[in-house]
């Protein structure tokens, strides 16, 4: 029997007249699991993986040698930090997909379970490295810093209280007080550790997150003057930050400290300064050959500005210039104050670290032990900071207006020719 054609399928629509509906409503559904994401997104997203790859490039380059002389394999270093960035980047895409209310929802109980893991800390499970009871060891070889988790659980939990409390901002004490809590256990188990760095780092988060959030400037003040008389007893509680902090203010002029405390940093500014403008070429750098420590972490500048020269240090912290430009724009477009606040501890947390970081490879600030963000040896680091930007990503996802059916390209629902 001839076919007629009114038997055929649709071709303009791909169904059938009597299944055009559901046909229509499937393919929307999956065109809009496929939907361009705005320019912010993706400014974010490819400015943090451009970050990632130059990290384990620079990881790779920096720690070769050392490597080789420890274990007889050159990439041992670089194969790590690879491997942490196969599971950071998709942690961060998965995140990017969590819509904003469920962050809200789970933000407390994510800072309960950070802190709990900060308490392993101080089980038999926690580690000194370097002065530092910071880590926990399982088994042989896993090693993780679980103030990395806290740094993302605290600055979700205090955007969850700003969002509650977001109708009375003026009154200090309806914000200071949950906010103080929050911040003050996060801080208090980070400092009992003897990690100043990060605990310098989660400061500057919380304020960046109270201040984008929308708190008033005069209320910071008052805090941010309680944190300068407190920071000098702090600091002058143990021994080595205070003998780091004198040689830091004495210059390292003492030539008795040459060989000790002032190794790091003098080596370092050499690394920089050998470099000049163009540098003296990828892996060809002198202060890796053991004469720079951590020259894969906390000094990978250092290695940076010897290889890539002031050209290649510019870059990265245009880099991050650009990606705080994006987070900015996120803060500015959206109206949810969880947003606002989640989104401006973020920032504040990436771009003050990378900012410290660097400020201590220059030598404007004492050795911190704080690495460079996306681009330094480490896996809690890097892990952790991808999360969080896949936060920022899924907040950038929902901005207003970007499905908003005024302003999204629909297809029709009907057998009707497209248009």
């Amino acid at each position: 029997m001839a076919t007629t054609p009114t038997d055929l399928p649709n071709s303009r629509n791909g169904a059938s007249p009597q299944g055009g509906r559901r046909a229509n409503g499937a393919f929307v559904a999956v065109k809009n699991v496929f939907v361009a994401e705005s320019t912010t997104f993706y400014t974010i997203l490819g400015v943090t993986l451009f970050l990632v790859v130059f990290g384990v490039v620079m990881v790779l380059s920096s720690s070769s040698v050392e490597e080789y002389a420890a274990t007889h394999d050159f990439f041992g270093a670089a194969s790590r930090q690879g491997l942490y960035a196969v599971v950071g980047v998709p942690l961060m895409l998965v995140a990017s997909r969590v819509p904003t209310r469920v962050w809200r929802k789970w933000a407390m109980r994510l800072l309960g379970a950070a802190l709990v893991l900060q308490l392993l800390v101080y089980t038999p499970l926690g580690i000194d490295i370097q002065g530092n009871r910071n880590w926990i060891k399982i088994g042989e070889s896993f090693t993780a810093q679980p103030s990395e988790v806290v740094k993302l659980g605290l600055v979700l939990g205090i955007g969850a209280i700003i969002y509650v409390k977001r109708d009375k901002l003026d009154d200090w004490k309806e914000v200071f007080v949950p906010v103080g809590i929050a911040a003050l256990l996060s801080l208090g188990l980070v400092i009992l550790g003897g990690d100043q760095g990060t605990a310098m780092v989660m400061v500057v988060l919380v304020f960046g997150a109270l201040y984008l959030g929308g708190v008033r400037g005069r209320h910071l003040l008052v805090g941010l003057v309680t944190i300068a008389v407190l920071l000098p007893f702090v600091t002058m509680a143990s021994a080595s930050r205070s003998t780091r902090i004198s040689a830091w203010l004495a210059g390292c002029t003492d030539t008795s400290q040459y060989q000790d405390i002032c190794w790091q940093p003098v080596h370092g500014m050499w690394a920089l300064a050998s470099g000049g403008v163009f540098g003296v070429g990828l892996g060809n750098s002198k202060a890796k050959w053991s004469w720079l420590p951590e020259a894969d972490n906390d000094y990978i500048f250092a290695i940076i500005g010897e290889e890539l020269g002031l050209v290649g240090a510019v870059v990265v912290l245009v880099l991050f210039v650009v990606l705080a430009i994006g987070m900015i724009k996120v803060i500015r477009q959206s109206r949810d104050p969880f947003v606002k606040t989640v989104t401006g501890g973020i920032l504040a947390w990436i771009i003050g670290q990378a900012l410290v970081n660097i400020a201590v490879v220059l030598g404007l600030l004492p050795v911190l032990g704080v690495p460079l963000p996306l681009i330094s040896a480490g896996g809690s680091a890097l892990i952790m900071t991808l999360v969080a930007i896949g936060v920022v990503l899924s907040f950038a996802r929902d901005l207003p207006g970007r499905n908003d059916p005024a302003t999204t390209n629909r297809l029709p629902t009907t057998n009707g020719p497209l248009r």
